[in-house]
């Protein structure tokens, strides 16, 4: 276990170190400057901004300041808000989109869970269709579009529900339902499929021939084993959802790291863009890790062999 731990550990590294590279080619690639703006009036002004954010350095200091940056977990100052450091930036907007990203998966983790195994449990009946239905239309409308759906019939037209900002919490129901209902459909048919697998095994034949409750049977032994397909699917959906929520944050307003982000991409803020991608980044990867480790630990079948792997 140890052995894998270190290997992964390593990989991570590496991989991070992948992501930090591609990110700074992307900035140094795109032709022409940050401050080709009003505040740039003139060639002496904009030198002289370049060179108080180390932009007219050649490109391999530019980029071991970069690093230096990353390992001092120091971004920098915003160069369109210089009075802002980055992380400042982060440390207002990532608990706002880290806490949308948890109540999204929360709500789609039960709810999926819970439609899942309804729905096998009436395997082909109305409500097994019924709920596969909704699960095929929850991942074929994209969060946006659902989004703007949402705020067009809900906040709009019956008036039901605020449509921006993160104030209360009926400012979350709709943003946590834009981005919750696709993950919620995708573990709902995986719950399904695989609780229909279960129930067919022989170790739940005998637990009902033993006489014990169907709500036992399902709790305490075919859930477990039905679960873990989603816990490998779990790091994969918290990224798209950790991720996906820059859109879904600038549809609704929210004050998040999507409102920065996007910011930062439109007004070419290298800092703010390479700062928040390392730090996704290097979020996602951990997260990632703790999945797999947690994977094996749920399954005692699952051992890390002493080369590491699974």
């Amino acid at each position: 276990m140890l052995r894998y731990i270190i290997k992964r550990l390593l990989i991570m590294i590496v991989t991070l170190w992948i992501i930090v590279t591609l990110t700074f080619v992307l900035m140094v690639s795109i032709p022409g400057s940050p401050f080709n703006s009003e505040r740039a009036t003139n060639e002496t002004v904009q030198a002289n901004l370049e060179a108080h954010y180390n932009l007219d350095e050649p490109y391999h200091i530019q980029y071991f300041l970069y690093l230096k940056s990353i390992v001092t977990f120091d971004f920098g100052p915003s160069i369109k808000q210089p009075n802002q450091s980055v992380n400042d930036l982060l440390e207002r907007g990532f608990p706002i989109s880290f806490e949308l990203g948890i109540l999204t998966i929360m709500v789609a983790v039960v709810s999926g869970i819970i439609l899942g195994i309804i729905a096998a449990l009436r395997h082909n009946g109305i409500v097994d269709y019924l709920a596969m239905s909704l699960a095929v239309i929850g991942i074929s409308i994209p969060n946006f579009v659902l989004a703007t759906l949402l705020i067009q019939q809900l906040a709009v037209n019956l008036n039901m529900l605020p449509a921006a900002t993160w104030s209360s919490p009926a400012h979350m129901i709709l943003p946590i339902i834009a981005l919750a209902t696709s993950p919620m459909a995708i573990i709902a048919r995986l719950t399904r499929s695989t609780m229909l697998e279960v129930l067919t095994q022989d170790y739940i034949k005998m637990a009902r021939a033993k006489g014990l409750s169907p709500w036992k049977i399902i709790i305490k032994h075919a859930l477990r084993n039905a679960l873990m397909p989603v816990v490998t699917i779990m790091g994969t959906l918290l990224a798209s959802i950790l991720t996906g929520t820059f859109v879904i944050e600038e549809i609704f307003a929210i004050p998040g790291m999507g409102k920065y982000f996007v910011e930062s991409i439109n007004q070419r803020d290298y800092p703010v863009i390479m700062g928040t991608t390392v730090f996704y980044s290097a979020f996602l990867i951990i997260t990632l890790f703790l999945v797999d480790v947690a994977y094996g630990i749920l399954d005692p079948r699952i051992k890390m062999n002493k080369k590491g792997g699974e």
